[in-house]
């Protein structure tokens, strides 16, 4: 992260929510949240309230190249889908299919093998491994560099986030050319959108 330097002369240098101390007999004894009884969901594989702060541009390639701006990467497509809002959190299950008709109609990718990886927000790690096995997504595709869950969820800020960690670790990995970013939205809602690494990005 951009280290944050405080008016006392103190930086924030690290996310402070990864918690290296922590057991699996500390996480078992988490009492469930919604649920008492039946539940799986609690505070130790939930999202957890952070701040953070993320930024980017977004504009035409033509006025990209006028302003002589570094290109990152290509926005493919976007596309929001709903679920019942009992249902939150399943969202980007039936959001990713969605945008990826979207590319493959437009003819630039065939399917969901052809992206390499996936940031898919993990407000809850119930939710987000539902979608990852209801989509047939290997793992090892998925947020490589921990999630919401590690990291935590900033509200207005996850997304970006989400894009700048995809980049980035696309650009770490040879050959790696689309990537999603997704995520479950109160309500019912679920977003997704794909991303194609520019060849020449100098990240």
């Amino acid at each position: 992260i951009v280290p944050v330097i405080l008016p006392n002369n103190l930086s924030v240098h690290k996310d402070d929510g990864i918690r290296p101390q922590t057991t699996l007999q500390a996480l078992q004894r988490l009492k469930p949240v919604f649920d008492p009884q039946h539940g799986v969901t609690t505070a130790g594989n939930s999202s957890q309230t952070t701040d953070g702060a993320a930024a980017l541009l977004l504009m035409t390639r033509r006025e990209a190249l006028r302003q002589r701006l570094p290109i990152m990467a290509v926005w493919r497509a976007y596309a929001v889908a709903g679920v019942p809002p009992r249902l939150m959190g399943i969202g980007p299950a039936y959001a990713i299919p969605k945008v990826i008709e979207m590319c493959a109609q437009k003819g630039i990718l065939g399917s969901i093998e052809d992206i390499d990886l996936f940031e898919i927000n993990e407000a809850f790690a119930s939710q987000a491994v539902w979608c990852v096995g209801e989509l047939g997504i290997p793992m090892e595709k998925v947020n490589p560099n921990g999630g919401a869950i590690a990291l935590g969820h900033p509200l207005g800020c996850t997304g970006i986030r989400q894009i700048a960690t995809l980049l980035y670790e696309m650009r770490r990995r040879p050959k790696h050319r689309f990537g999603v970013v997704s995520m479950c939205i109160g309500t019912g809602m679920g977003a997704a959108a794909v991303i194609e690494l520019e060849p020449s990005a100098g990240l």
